[in-house]
């Protein structure tokens, strides 16, 4: 049991990729800290334990990434899938940073695996982590306990007190017992509210209640919603999230990326009454995945199923549940439980639009209907070869875009704009700032990085002086 009369120069609250940025930067800059970890230690480490690489700028091709990847690009490619809802000034700074983030990580253990190619797309703009999100945070982890940093798991921040700005003291659960933490500064990494289900109510209704959860069940928002309750700026959009279209099969909670299916572009996408209702070869996908959980949240019951055939069955990576295969197109509709005859005047209709084209399943390509409402803009080819396989669609939440508001050096704001006086924030609970809505693959764990590092340099300056 720790001493909780004495007082930390930091307490950092999260477990996850953020958080442990901070810890470890305030800790190598000589701070005592103090991280608390709502989950046990079998569940730490939050949403980062299910990601699996971060978007990073470089100016020429390294040991894990190929060719260059500048600020400009990273900031179009930004641009493009929010739609100008971002911070200009914080999202450059984020992507410059993102540049001596790996040797960062790599000093703390972190490993990362040679550039892929294939279906993602992602060798010139992402670094995997070898292990995955797992092996990342169980190297932070480790360089925390090796640098003494103290750790508590099964802990939850119950309520910052706060005073004009400043953060007096931290009360906690820990274990089921009340405790009372002290810190000269907090840092505040404690993601966003993607699930609680009651409080996404409240932007998306009754509908919210069939949404599926891709990270940890802890992301229950405590902390953000006491925050706001104390007069902290908010920033985003309560009703937007980063919602992905996962297998329908997944479970309610912590299913991870193994639940996401990459086959929508190369599919007929229809709802429950076997109706098309978006082009699914908009983009490429690490730049579109992201607007699919949305578009089937809106659909009746948040529901939508996914129909290939033969031909497309290697473009992408199979779902970690089994694909749903049939001899023809009305066998394929009655085992997904839809009516067959409407199934099959809708992909008979998008087999007679499609144009032929020369197909190309990694870019833009030549494959687009004619005379089809929605269209299909690329890589529409019609689906006539069996087996014929199809996948149940659900929105799968990942995290949510309300924050907390904070300026280039990680400090939280207050309504009237006057900064916190020992008050940061990394990771999802600040990242509307400049994650306004849509996703661009890698960029949480970009924000979390660049932001955790920013936050504990800066606590462990307030905390000196």
């Amino acid at each position: 049991m720790p001493d909780f009369s004495r007082i930390w120069d930091v307490l950092v609250i999260g477990g996850g990729n953020a958080a442990l940025c901070a810890a470890v930067t305030a800790r190598q800059a000589g701070c005592s800290v103090l991280l608390i970890e709502h989950a046990p230690k079998p569940m730490r480490g939050g949403n980062s334990r299910h990601t699996r690489n971060m978007r990073t700028m470089h100016p020429e091709p390294t040991k894990v990434l190929t060719e260059s990847y500048l600020e400009d690009e990273y900031w179009d490619d930004l641009l493009r899938v929010t739609g100008g809802q971002t911070d200009e000034n914080l999202a450059r700074m984020t992507i410059r940073l993102t540049h001596d983030a790996l040797p960062f990580m790599e000093a703390c253990g972190v490993r990362f695996q040679p550039s892929l190619s294939g279906t993602l797309s992602l060798s010139r703009t992402n670094a995997f982590f070898l292990g995955g999100g797992k092996a990342l945070v169980n190297a932070y982890f480790a360089t925390a306990e090796r640098l003494g940093i103290d750790i508590l798991y099964d802990t939850e921040a119950v309520e910052l007190r706060m005073d004009d700005g400043f953060v007096r003291e931290v009360l906690i659960d820990h274990r089921g017992f009340p405790e009372t933490v002290r810190a000269k500064v907090v840092i505040a990494s404690s993601g966003g509210f993607q699930a609680n289900l009651e409080w996404l109510k409240d932007g998306w209704g009754e509908a919210a209640q069939n949404f599926l959860v891709r990270g940890t069940p802890y992301a229950q928002g405590k902390v953000l919603r006491n925050l706001l309750d104390q007069g902290i700026a908010s920033v985003g959009d309560p009703s937007q999230c980063h919602a992905v279209a996962i297998d329908g099969r997944a479970p309610k909670y912590d299913g991870g990326i193994v639940t996401r299916l990459d086959c929508v572009p190369f599919s007929v996408v229809v709802n429950k009454h076997g109706e098309r209702f978006y082009d699914e070869g908009e983009d490429v996908w690490p730049k579109r995945y992201a607007i699919w959980g949305r578009l089937v949240a809106q659909q009746p019951d948040q529901v939508a199923y996914s129909i290939i055939d033969s031909k497309a069955e290697r473009l992408f990576m199979p779902s970690v549940f089994p694909a749903i295969k049939a001899d023809t197109v009305g066998e394929l509709a009655a085992k997904l439980g839809l009516d067959p005859a409407a199934v099959e005047r809708t992909v008979a209709r998008f087999n007679a639009a499609c144009v032929p084209g020369e197909f190309n399943g990694t870019r833009l390509d030549g494959c687009r209907t004619e005379g089809l409402d929605p269209p299909k803009t690329h890589w529409a080819r019609p689906i006539t070869d069996p087996p014929f396989i199809g996948y149940p669609l659900r929105p799968g939440i990942t995290f949510t875009y309300l924050g907390v508001k904070v300026d280039e050096t990680a400090r939280v704001r207050m309504d009237d704009g006057r900064p916190c006086a020992n008050l940061f924030a990394s990771g999802e609970i600040m990242a509307g700032s400049i994650l306004g809505k849509g996703y661009l693959a890698g960029f949480g764990m970009a924000i979390g990085t660049v932001f955790g590092r920013i936050a504990g340099r800066e606590a462990a300056r307030n905390a000196r002086n």
